[in-house]
């Protein structure tokens, strides 16, 4: 009786599902000021003495683009990897949090403050922007590499708790935890921007005051996990250290480049148009300030169920690669209704909204589990963190392209000299990402026929 009741930690099922809930809250948080100034577009391009920023859509695209550029252009992101597979996730996950912390905080005083001298030129590009713009954006940038080191260290620890149990389950709720993050943001930015008299920077600060707590709920996982490693000391095999030159044995593999391209050109499809949905809100389906986030929150509240859903679908029946191609079409059919001009009813935006959900649930459901199939688990952190490298490129480019468009191709002037915008263009560009994602899906699929990865049988071991 005794020795039940003494059940180790790294055997017991509620341990790491409490681990789970407590990364996951982690997640929420930072996502939560991932998005926190989508819903604020329309209030960023208001004059400033109307109370708004001054800024123009492709100064929010290139503040937008910023999540990625030191991901991409510095290779933060790969080295974070390498620091994960050679540190552990304890270590790897507090760093990430304190750069998050630090790009927020710069994030957030470069919003609330006012400039005597508003611009400047950007060497080498000879480029003016307004110093504001590109603060801010800098410190976007530096919260980038810790929220995507932050995310790799989370897929880790769930593949380290959970392997041979619950993982695509588990990954999904992980995942759906994040996406409630998304639909605060979404929701909630616009309510507390209008109570502090259109204040842009009040959001910033609650949600930098909500990471100070997510990570102290980290640190309470730092805890149990350095307790569950002392635990499976004695018991676990050796595992062959990490070594630079695995990175090529990573980027050899045929599966590893179909996911990581099917990962950028989805997420692509996805991810920028939350930056700019509220904006469509507004501009096409005529939905007010107030409200224009409200429609595309429901795309992550969504997924809080079927994201788990699909998961443990994939758990216990397989068919990996069939959820992804099933999800990538779904990301087509929603675009492209998106872009015919005359569907502009609210109902018809809230309806492609639920569609778009369940595809946004359906791909990384049976994306990220996939990936340690392909996989060994000591080289996993470097190729999460390839795979993430590999995505910044589209969450830095695409928000960017979409502001350009907008600005040069799709600006409507009034007579009464306001601003609104056709979507149609941006729409089709997300479209034909999602093409380009059906194609990518197949591929993979067939790469699984061939290398027997398993994509498409059950996680859970019998």
């Amino acid at each position: 009786m005794t020795d039940k009741i003494r059940t180790k930690l790294s055997e017991s099922k509620s341990a790491r599902w409490f681990v789970l809930a407590l990364v996951s809250f982690t997640m929420l948080c930072g996502y939560f000021l991932t998005d926190v100034m989508a819903p604020l577009k329309s209030l960023l391009e208001l004059p400033i003495e109307a109370g708004g920023l001054g800024w123009s859509s492709s100064d929010y695209g290139f503040f937008t683009s910023a999540y990625g550029w030191f991901n991409v252009f510095l290779l933060m992101l790969i080295f974070g990897g390498m620091i994960l597979d050679k540190m552990g996730v304890r270590f790897t996950g507090v760093m990430a949090l304190f750069i998050m912390v630090a790009g927020i905080a710069m994030k957030y005083w470069a919003i609330s403050t006012s400039y005597d001298d508003p611009t400047l030129i950007i060497p080498f590009i000879d480029k003016e922007i307004g110093r504001q713009v590109l603060y801010a954006s800098i410190g976007y940038a530096i919260f980038g590499v810790g929220i995507e080191i932050a995310g790799i260290t989370v897929s880790k620890i769930i593949v380290k708790w959970f392997k041979g149990k619950e993982l695509a389950l588990a990954m999904g709720l992980e995942m759906a935890s994040a996406r409630i993050g998304t639909a605060l943001a979404m929701g909630i930015t616009p309510l507390i921007a209008n109570a502090f008299n259109k204040s842009i920077s009040m959001p910033i600060l609650i949600g930098l005051l909500l990471l100070c707590v997510g990570f102290l709920s980290f640190l309470v996982f730092v805890v149990m996990d350095k307790r569950h490693d002392a635990e499976i000391q004695d018991e676990a095999e050796e595992e062959e250290p990490f070594r630079f030159r695995d990175i090529f044995d990573i980027i050899k593999l045929k599966g590893f480049w179909l996911i990581a391209i099917l990962c950028v050109l989805f997420y692509s499809a996805v991810f920028p148009f939350l930056k700019y949905a509220p904006d469509l809100m507004i501009n096409k389906f005529h939905v007010s300030e107030e409200m224009s986030g409200y429609i595309p929150s429901i795309l992550p509240m969504g997924t809080l169920f079927l994201t788990p859903f699909f998961g443990n679908l994939y758990d216990r029946k397989g068919k990996g690669a069939t959820i992804m191609i099933l999800g990538a079409c779904l990301i087509v059919f929603v675009h492209s209704m998106f872009a015919i001009p005359f569907l502009n009813n609210w109902m018809i935006a809230l309806a492609l909204t639920v569609v778009l959900g369940i595809a946004f649930s359906l791909v990384p459901s049976a994306m990220w589990p996939s990936v340690p199939k392909i996989i060994p688990e000591n080289k996993l952190g470097t190729a999460y963190a390839l795979i993430f490298w590999i995505q910044n490129w589209g969450l830095s480019g695409v928000p960017l392209l979409i502001g350009i468009v907008l600005d040069k191709y799709c600006k409507i002037e009034g007579p009464d000299g306001t601003i609104s915008y056709d979507y149609t263009y941006p729409m089709m560009i997300f479209a034909a990402l999602g093409v380009l994602s059906i194609i990518v899906a197949v591929m993979l699929k067939r790469e699984d026929a061939k290398k027997h990865f398993g994509l498409q049988l059950p996680n859970m071991k019998s």
